[in-house]
């Protein structure tokens, strides 16, 4: 996983999965900005809606031995992933909307 991608994190002790950027993977840990899964829709409405109120995303150091996986936000078959779920709903991209630049081929 390269730097920049978005991706889901599975933590254990307390169970959590995390949606965000990945901003560092080290050996002593991950570092991501984002937000707790199950509030996913509540982020999206507040981009909608800014004046709805302020989820945001977190920037949050986990140290590696509550991480149980990282995965890419990749669609599954027909279901999208939420990068495209966001996508679908603000009408930009999540890396547009966080200014993340991507390589140009």
């Amino acid at each position: 996983m390269d730097i920049n991608s978005i991706v889901i994190v599975s933590l254990h002790s307390p169970k959590e999965k995390i949606w965000g950027q990945l901003l560092a993977l080290t050996a002593s840990g991950v570092t991501l900005r984002g937000i707790e899964i199950g509030s996913f829709d509540d982020f999206v409405r507040q981009v909608l809606d800014p004046d709805e109120g302020t989820v945001g995303l977190a920037t949050v150091f986990y140290p590696m031995h509550r991480v149980e996986r990282i995965a890419l936000d990749e669609p599954s078959g027909s279901i999208p992933s939420l990068a495209e779920r966001f996508q679908g709903k603000v009408g930009v991209s999540i890396q547009e909307y966080l200014g993340i630049q991507t390589p140009r081929i």
